[in-house]
């Protein structure tokens, strides 16, 4: 790491005893704990989640990123007779990109099973492409038969096997395929919570922010340099951006899910507050300085240090209020990153 580098990211520090990193989700989703912090009043409140109904502004509404998780991660056996992990990142022409555990060679062929195989094309600097011996329609199909959940790199003990994985590393209202990493902050509600908030004045909107596995990458000085992140892909349809831009109009608080609902919705949106790119892709890195035009609060989990994804949050409630709060909140011994607890931000 650079010198350089190395100032900027320091801020964003904090220490952390490693076993509060949560290997698993709370169970009930929505008995996690949860700290509410008002920037108005600064003030702070410490309970679960089941219970942020109360501290929703009232006729607000919850953004919530749809996006489903893939079962992304295969394991192939080599012809020496080991193994090699994949990590699936997308298609190309008739190869899929992916990222690999260990060195590839080129025309060396990868078996999944006794039918199915893939051949390395080449390497793209850290992608690897490889040609599967199936039509490349029927690879949702072996993901889903064949793929593991591809959970974080700090998630290293989980006890959860790999079908409990493919249900809690999902949300519950996950429908549009193409994440390699969860929103985690939905992962959270329940449907009951969900439908408790809606009866008691709560709107929901949704939208869509496919999972970059770049989210989980140190970031870069070209990153910080540049002021942009890994690309990924949102959309927001029609009916979403009607809900969406009458609440904002309307004067009704926009709460977004998650780092990524809020990304989605900042990068859809014009200085005006209407939504002018309902679909494309995103590099928007928000960080100190930012001024937010579509969110007024957020939900989020607790964020590993010197990420981008700390920065946004510090961008949105002020660096040393969030850092204040991650100290106690590790004090008070809540689980981190995730799988861990959550935090609203009105």
């Amino acid at each position: 790491m650079s010198d350089l580098l190395d100032d900027i990211l320091r801020p964003f520090d904090f220490a952390f005893p490693p076993e509060l990193i949560a290997q698993s989700p709370a169970s009930p989703r929505d008995s996690a704990r949860l700290v509410v912090f008002n920037r108005a009043s600064k003030k702070t409140d410490w309970l679960t989640f089941d219970t942020i109904g109360n501290f929703l502004p009232p006729h607000s509404i919850l953004v919530l990123n749809q996006t489903k998780v893939i079962p992304a991660r295969l394991r192939l056996a080599r012809s020496t007779g080991g193994k090699v992990d994949v990590l699936y990142l997308g298609i190309a022409n008739d190869c899929i990109r992916v990222f690999a555990n260990k060195k590839l060679r080129d025309n060396e062929v990868l078996q999944l099973n006794d039918c199915i195989s893939f051949t390395v094309i080449g390497r793209n600097e850290k992608e690897w492409l490889i040609r599967p011996s199936c039509p490349l329609d029927e690879l949702p199909s072996v993901l889903e038969e064949f793929g593991v959940m591809p959970l974080p790199p700090y998630i290293k003990h989980s006890p959860l096997t790999r079908d409990e994985l493919k249900e809690e590393y999902q949300s519950v209202f996950a429908k549009e395929p193409g994440s390699i990493a969860a929103p985690t902050a939905s992962l959270h509600f329940t449907k009951e919570l969900l439908d408790q908030l809606q009866q008691s004045g709560i709107h929901i909107a949704y939208v869509t922010l496919h999972v970059h596995l770049g989210t989980f990458s140190p970031l870069t000085l070209e990153q910080w340099e540049t002021g942009t992140l890994h690309a990924e892909y949102y959309s927001i349809d029609e009916e979403n951006k009607k809900i969406i831009e009458r609440a904002k109009s309307d004067g009704k608080k926009i709460i977004a899910v998650g780092t990524t609902a809020a990304r989605t919705l900042e990068s859809a949106a014009d200085e005006a507050g209407k939504i002018a790119r309902p679909s494309g892709t995103t590099q928007l890195f928000i960080r100190d300085g930012y001024t937010f035009r579509m969110v007024d609060g957020l939900i989020t989990n607790f964020h590993v240090p010197q990420s981008s994804l700390l920065m946004l949050v510090s961008a949105f409630a002020g660096r040393e209020e969030i850092l204040t709060i991650y100290r106690e909140a590790i004090e008070r011994k809540f689980r981190l990153f995730s799988f861990g607890d959550a935090m609203l931000i009105v």
